[in-house]
């Protein structure tokens, strides 16, 4: 194994960090973060060993869905900058090694969008026909709305053409009918227009309701087939570009979404039932849940890829667990109401779930990293920061970046609500965290995710290999291995408090080999049958690499 074959098909060991440039870094001091400030932070993500970076929405907006509800598809809000400041930003990214992909947000528009505010004028307006409309007033939708403490249906009336508009989600945010062909140009245009300005891709929101057809009077006659067109436009502007799906469905239609055996559709998918699956084993200290997920995983083509995640920009959803297992997890991470929402998910980040624990915490990073696939980081995941749950629903972990403890690091108000919660650095829970102070720590928790991240880019069998669990007799324990080629690598995880020793079998080793530490300095020998004894402490986690004695790997 070379580590140079893995540089074409970047994606499948990149470290992607996600922000929204709103909350990044206010540098021109108007209350509102901008462009400028993130360039002038993009030395904070390549210290940090950030190989993507992923932005939220830019574009001008209605500000009705954080950025979602977009007004100018080729723009940049004017809060944030302009194009040369977006352009400068890219530039600098790149320079530093970082790709750049952004939010392709194409299944709805706002209604401040000049294409529905001259469609919904007429019927015979040519934009009438990029939005899906229906003349019978709809039957009762209210199980069908995303947001159900926000709307009560999916049609809205439109009274200057007596008709109501289809929106999955905001009444302000009608959906575009993909049936039509020139949507789907304009699609193609969008996309074409930012990968000229030096994106490398897209994360592409929601999409199956892109795809969904529901309510129009056309049907594509393969939904599939436009993505694949969309992958190969994508390929035919730039080579090495990616579409990151936001795909939220069982296993079996996610491999669709991959484009099944040939791999010729979204290039990754983020893994939301490993994700949830993750949780309801922390909130049990069982592995069971996780294993099963992981295992069950359909195969992808070599060149597709799993997005793994601790916490996304949205609601930490748990709709793919039952009402009972969704209920543990409530349980254990959000037992308040104002923790909650839609009744499906958490709006809480990982700190303040695990009371601050940095064991635990720290074992829960250590468990993204070691995972098979291309871990996903939301911005102030590195330093621990927490959730503001005096906000608005999903706002509550779309909180202003920490830098300082400064009036303009983030939060300085002394409302224990307001605080960013607990962060783990150097084995206690400060009612403050920020950048500057974990940076001159050695113990802090930045240091530790800047060594995984190191660890991970070393290691390529942990995104390229095979995956396949070992038994040992402890429920609590996750014990793993990823071989590609001639590299094993071994990582073993104990989510409960208690410590374990746990007894592992490595076919095809022996007495020639060893296990070298990964994360810190140390080496176990290998029986002859290739038994070994590791010692976890409670919540305890290794990572170690399968090395024969005449192997001339560097470590």
């Amino acid at each position: 194994m070379k580590i140079t074959d893995t540089a074409d098909v970047w994606w499948k060991t990149a470290v992607v960090y996600c922000l929204d440039v709103e909350t990044y870094l206010d540098w021109n001091g108007d209350g509102c973060g901008d462009l400028e400030g993130l360039s002038q932070r993009i030395e904070h993500l390549a210290d940090l060993g950030v190989t993507c970076l992923w932005l939220m929405p830019f574009y001008p907006t209605a500000e009705r869905d954080d950025g979602y509800d977009i007004t100018d598809f080729y723009g940049v809000d004017p809060r944030l900058g302009s194009l040369g400041d977006l352009v400068e930003a890219i530039r600098t990214a790149n320079d530093r090694g970082m790709r750049v992909i952004a939010d392709l947000v194409v299944n709805h528009t706002s209604v401040e969008h000049p294409w529905f505010q001259q469609g919904r004028r007429s019927k015979d307006d040519p934009f009438h026909d990029f939005y899906v409309w229906r003349d019978d007033e709809p039957p009762d939708t209210s199980d069908q709305v995303v947001f159900p403490d926000q709307e009560s249906s999916t049609w809205t009336f439109n009274e200057p053409t007596g008709e109501w508009y289809l929106h999955r989600f905001y009444k302000e945010q009608p959906d575009l009918d993909v049936t039509n062909p020139r949507v789907r140009d304009e699609v193609a245009k969008i996309m074409g227009f930012w990968l000229q300005l030096g994106l490398s891709g897209f994360r592409v929101d929601a999409v199956p309701f892109f795809l969904e057809t529901q309510g129009t009077d056309a049907a594509l006659p393969d939904p599939h087939e436009y993505l694949r067109a969309l992958r190969s436009f994508l390929g035919r502007r730039t080579g090495s570009g990616i579409l990151l799906g936001e795909v939220n469905l069982p296993h079996d239609q996610q491999r669709d979404f991959f484009g099944g055996d040939d791999g010729d559709e979204l290039t990754m998918l983020f893994d939301f039932i490993g994700m949830q699956a993750m949780y309801l084993s922390l909130a049990r200290a069982d592995a069971g849940p996780l294993v099963t997920a992981l295992t069950e995983r359909p195969y992808v083509d070599p060149d597709s890829q799993w997005a793994t995640f601790v916490r996304n920009h949205d609601e930490l959803t748990l709709d793919k667990l039952t009402e009972d297992e969704r209920k543990e997890v409530f349980a254990a991470f959000g037992p308040e109401e104002r923790m909650q929402v839609y009744g499906r998910g958490l709006r809480r980040r990982l700190p303040p779930m695990l009371d601050g624990d940095p064991r635990r915490v720290r074992m829960v990073y250590s468990l993204l990293f070691s995972l098979p696939g291309t871990p996903v980081l939301f911005y102030g995941e590195e330093i621990g920061m927490g959730e503001d749950l005096s906000a608005e629903g999903r706002l509550a972990v779309r909180t202003p970046m920490q830098w300082t403890s400064g009036p303009n690091g983030g939060f300085s108000t002394a409302d224990p609500d307001r605080l960013p919660g607990p962060v783990v650095s150097g084995g206690f829970a400060p009612e403050f965290v920020n950048v500057a102070d974990q940076r001159r720590d050695p113990d802090s928790l930045l240091s530790f995710v800047k060594l995984l991240v190191r660890r991970y880019r070393e290691s390529p069998e942990l995104g390229w290999g095979s995956f396949r669990v070992l038994e040992q007799p402890h429920a609590a324990v996750l014990a793993h291995v990823c071989e590609w080629d001639d590299a094993t690598m071994l990582a073993v995880h104990n989510l409960g408090p208690e410590p374990r020793t746990v007894p592992l079998r490595l076919d095809g080793c022996g007495a020639s080999h060893r296990l070298e530490d990964l994360l810190e300095t140390g080496t176990t020998p290998l029986g002859d049958d290739g038994a070994v004894e590791l010692t976890l402490d409670g919540y305890g986690y290794r990572w170690l690499r399968v090395v024969a004695e005449d192997s001339r790997r560097l470590l």
